[in-house]
């Protein structure tokens, strides 16, 4: 994260679920130094093992990993743009298309409350409600994923919109894209990197690739 700009010092944390629970890093150790042994196992409990503390946030992801399934990963960072964005309690609407990668038509944002809180976990579920990325209000941001790799590609992606919607709004007021054209997105999205034989059945106008013809084969 760090190296990608997205993170900087010991802020953010990550985590992977595992079974009958999940690994997180631990509390203040820089990510250039950290150790193997220091990353935090916790159970579906609430509780950890080991001698190392888990991050002053284990408890938002405790819960998204309670109450999404989905949730193989989470990265929370403070990435520059979304954290100013944050900062200003701003969402980022659908003023581009690839909005639809949080799996919504917007980026919310969370309602700020003390780091390290149930409140604070709580406004997050609610941001997080049929999205895979928020923003947290005078704080950061957050994503969910798969697997650790498309949860730290998710994660570059919404820094990058916040960005260029940062941007956008140093020139004046940007045109979004209506309800009806971001459900058509969406339901492109559903078949986003996914190959003929995963794609049977699925209707044209909801494919992310309309296929030229095939030659071969």
């Amino acid at each position: 994260m760090n190296d990608l700009g997205i993170n900087q010092g010991t802020s953010g944390n990550i985590s992977v679920r595992i079974e009958g629970g999940f690994l997180i890093t631990p509390s203040g150790v820089p990510y250039d130094v950290m150790k193997p042994e220091q990353i935090v196992e916790m159970d579906m409990d609430g509780g950890y093992f080991g001698d190392w503390l888990p991050s002053t946030e284990w408890r938002f992801h405790y819960d998204i990993m309670r109450t999404r399934p989905d949730a193989g990963a989470i990265i929370h960072t403070h990435s520059n743009f979304c954290t100013a964005l944050a900062c200003m309690h701003k969402e980022i609407p659908s003023f581009h298309y690839m909005i639809g990668v949080s799996g919504g038509k917007s980026i919310r944002c969370a309602k700020y409350a003390t780091f390290g809180t149930q409140e604070l976990s709580d406004n997050i579920l609610v941001a997080l409600e049929d999205r895979t990325a928020c923003l947290i209000g005078n704080h950061g941001m957050i994503c969910l994923g798969p697997n650790i790799d498309k949860t730290l590609a998710l994660a570059v992606e919404v820094e990058t919109l916040a960005f260029q919607y940062w941007h956008v709004l140093q020139v004046g007021k940007p045109i979004l894209l209506d309800g009806k054209e971001m459900d058509r997105v969406l339901a492109r999205f559903g078949t986003y990197g996914k190959q003929s034989d995963e794609l049977a059945g699925i209707a044209d106008a909801d494919l992310a690739v309309q296929a030229p013809v095939h030659r071969d084969g």
